[in-house]
């Protein structure tokens, strides 16, 4: 692992870097993406980037600085063998009041490099009774005020699931705590609007992409306990690629089913073509 915060690269991940007074620390007040390394290089780079920029814009903090930033992923990454690995890049609002304000310091940006294991091919997800607000002033930001997803995915992994599944207000399928939903129904690969509240996410965007014309999919709100009737569940995200859903709650599903055996495959064939699609 290595860290890269304010254009220095730090001798070990555990120096200190930051003040405490932080506006990231105080009051998770910051943006963040993780990239996913495949073969030694960032997957996808340019689009998460872009969305850096656009929650930074939606949470008000100002415009990160992508040439530092790149500067940091080129530094965290030099030296390190890593065939699949993970970068995360985290903007706060610089230094703060103990409080809601800001303060009106320059922004934080931090960039740290690590291997990683690849997710299995197959897990299992909960519902969660908590709803995310579609209508919320984060809702679409990849904020870090991540500690209500932290509790939800503590309460999957109780249930023996990795990723919590969350309604929305309106008790439509929303999104995973750290992925995007697909499911299938007639044989159709439906994944929830961007209304309904769900982070526009760059493996989700990719999917619908690639696998128009040769799937039906389709962006369609409906309820969460569609999941549990549906005929596939899929998770997308940065380093799950697209994953199959063996089980919702108590209901075990055959997984990878044939929609997602099509979809996994049109996601490699395409992924191969280039890394920064």
């Amino acid at each position: 692992m290595k860290t890269w915060v304010n254009g220095q690269l730090l001798k070990s991940p555990e120096d200190p870097a930051i003040s405490p007074l932080d506006h990231g620390m105080i009051v998770g007040d910051g943006v963040f993406e993780t990239v996913k390394i495949e073969d030694g290089q960032p997957f996808a780079l340019t689009r998460h980037l872009d969305r850096l920029l656009r929650s930074a814009d939606g949470l008000g903090i100002g415009k990160p600085d992508l040439g530092a930033i790149r500067e940091g992923i080129d530094a965290t990454m030099d030296g390190q063998d890593l065939p699949f690995g993970r970068i995360r890049i985290t903007v706060t609002s610089g230094r703060g009041p103990l409080g809601s304000p800001r303060g009106g310091g320059p922004l934080t940006q931090m960039v740290i490099t690590e291997p990683a294991t690849q997710p299995p091919g197959v897990t299992s997800v909960v519902t969660v009774p908590w709803p995310r607000n579609e209508r919320g002033a984060l809702s679409g930001l990849k904020t870090t005020s991540y500690a209500e997803n932290a509790l939800m995915v503590e309460y999957a992994a109780a249930r023996g699931a990795s990723e919590a599944v969350i309604p929305n207000t309106r008790g439509q399928v929303c999104e995973g705590t750290g992925s995007n939903v697909f499911y299938v129904i007639d044989d159709r690969l439906i994944t929830p609007t961007l209304e309904a509240g769900p982070l526009a996410g760059v493996t989700r965007a990719l999917v619908l992409e690639w696998c128009a014309g040769e799937l039906d999919v389709v962006e369609e709100d409906g309820s969460i306990e569609l999941l549990k009737s549906a005929e596939e569940v899929i998770l997308v995200g940065t380093t799950r690629d697209v994953q199959a859903v063996a089980r919702v709650d108590d209901v075990e599903l055959a997984a990878p089913g044939p929609i997602t055996q099509q979809a996994q495959a049109i996601w490699a064939r395409e992924a191969a073509k280039g890394i920064d699609p």
